[in-house]
């Protein structure tokens, strides 16, 4: 999978993107909507998912990442990766 004119590899701008969040949950914007986002880290950091509902409107995101040795693998629950990808290089966590 590829982005057009970004990251040959959007699992590692999604890793780069996740890695300057907050663990647990938190509010967010993203995508011009406000959001409720948890991340959860699982089996010692290796993998972690990210779920997401928007405030005010209809949008819900879920994903996996797994941090594996040959590099990070984004598995979305039930949509398009390009959807997943698009919410988390936005997502900015709300202050």
């Amino acid at each position: 999978m590829t982005m057009s004119g970004g990251d040959p590899d959007p699992a590692d701008a999604v890793a780069r993107a996740l890695d300057a969040l907050p663990w647990g949950t938190f509010r967010g914007r993203s995508l011009g909507h406000e959001w409720i986002v948890s991340r959860t880290r699982f089996n010692g950091g290796a993998s972690e998912k990210v779920v997401a509902r928007a405030l005010g409107a209809e949008g819900y995101v879920s994903t996996n990442l797994y941090r594996l040795a040959r590099g990070p693998a984004l598995r979305p629950c039930e949509m398009p990766a390009d959807d997943v990808v698009r919410f988390v290089l936005d997502l900015v966590p709300c202050r």
